[in-house]
């Protein structure tokens, strides 16, 4: 009989990190507060759904008249307590699925369901406590386009890969301060538009503590509504912090074993290293790509980014490649290359 393969090592920062947030949360709940679960737009196909979201125990928030929390600073988004191995009940119509969520309180569960294509809600609920609200963008089997878009310096201004910059961003800049970029938002529109029933992705390398003030962001500016894959920043099993390339990789590979039906339109922008993921999944998935469109940072922009990435890929491609400073100009190239009319 062959004996089991040994667990892999955790590294050392990652249990320290795990005690550490055990810690806060055995504090916390000593005080009475209790886990909640915040929901993330998720997706499906037919028979399945991608349930994804966060528990945590969050501190009391101020809020406007409105309900929209106010003067909300980057730093409030990461002082949430994860809640590791949580379980979370999930109602969609008359059945009930358990699902767990990881070491850092991220639930990303597939589960059976059969719900009618475009967004539809269901329940969720940890703990015992008042079911919240979920959503998922249900695809179509004759859905035949999608859109993919990444966020930072892609629908929103950044300059995330400079260290002190991306700080600066993520946890001290009001989050009403934060600016689009230039005519992304009616690129995309248009585009959902031109293709009812398409799904949109916003796929980052942003901490899932993000989420919620990404949302409101997207929604307070008139981005069209998309399901989000983020990640969870931190240390993994092997090394310290988990990579930002690989995440992406990895779920555009996901997305096209799930939808093999749909060409995706990629967007990103040259300050990371969108250029060459990109081209490395059109090479190993040529038919699931319409085309690419990749947004130009400015001079100013790129030297905060440090630096832009490494230009177009040089191999041939098997879809139309654009490139230009703002959404204006990349709809029209796209309307040049036939995916926009």
């Amino acid at each position: 009989m062959a004996s089991a393969s040994p667990a892999p090592r955790i590294h050392w920062f990652a249990r320290l990190e795990h005690r550490f947030h055990v810690w806060r949360e055995g504090r916390a709940r000593r005080r009475g507060r209790t886990a909640t679960i915040l929901p993330f737009p998720g997706y499906g196909g037919p028979g399945w759904v991608r349930v994804v979201g966060r528990v945590l125990i969050v501190p009391p928030q101020r809020r406007t008249r409105n309900g929209e929390p106010a003067s909300v600073r980057g730093w409030r988004s990461f002082v949430g307590i994860p809640v590791s191995f949580a379980t979370v009940s999930v109602r969609i119509g008359d059945a009930v699925h358990e699902v767990v969520a990881d070491r850092g309180g991220v639930i990303d569960a597939v589960v059976d369901a059969e719900l009618p294509p475009g967004w539809q809600t269901f329940e969720i609920s940890v703990e015992g406590q008042e079911p919240v609200e979920a959503s998922a963008f249900i695809v179509a089997e004759s859905t035949r386009f999608g859109v993919l878009s990444d966020v930072d310096d892609t629908v929103m201004v950044t300059a995330l890969p400079r260290p002190f910059i991306a700080a600066w961003n993520s946890f001290v800049v009001d989050e009403h301060a934060r600016l689009p970029v230039p005519g992304m938002a009616v690129l995309l529109d248009q585009l959902l538009r031109q293709h009812p029933g398409a799904p949109m992705v916003y796929l980052s390398t942003g901490a899932w503590n993000v989420a919620p003030t990404l949302r409101r962001f997207l929604g307070r500016h008139l981005f069209p509504a998309g399901s989000m894959l983020l990640t969870d920043w931190g240390p993994t099993h092997d090394r310290w912090f988990r990579s930002g390339r690989e995440h992406k990789l990895t779920n555009l590979r996901r997305l096209a074993a799930e939808f093999p039906h749909v060409k995706w339109l990629l967007i990103g922008d040259d300050g990371q290293h969108d250029e060459a993921i990109y081209s490395e999944f059109m090479d190993e998935h040529p038919d699931s790509v319409a085309g690419v469109a990749i947004r130009r940072l400015l001079p100013a922009e790129a030297v905060l980014a440090g630096g832009r990435g490494g230009g177009e890929p040089h191999s041939e491609h098997v879809a139309p490649w654009v490139s230009a400073e703002d959404g204006a100009g990349l709809r029209d190239l796209l309307g040049e290359a036939g995916i926009l009319h």
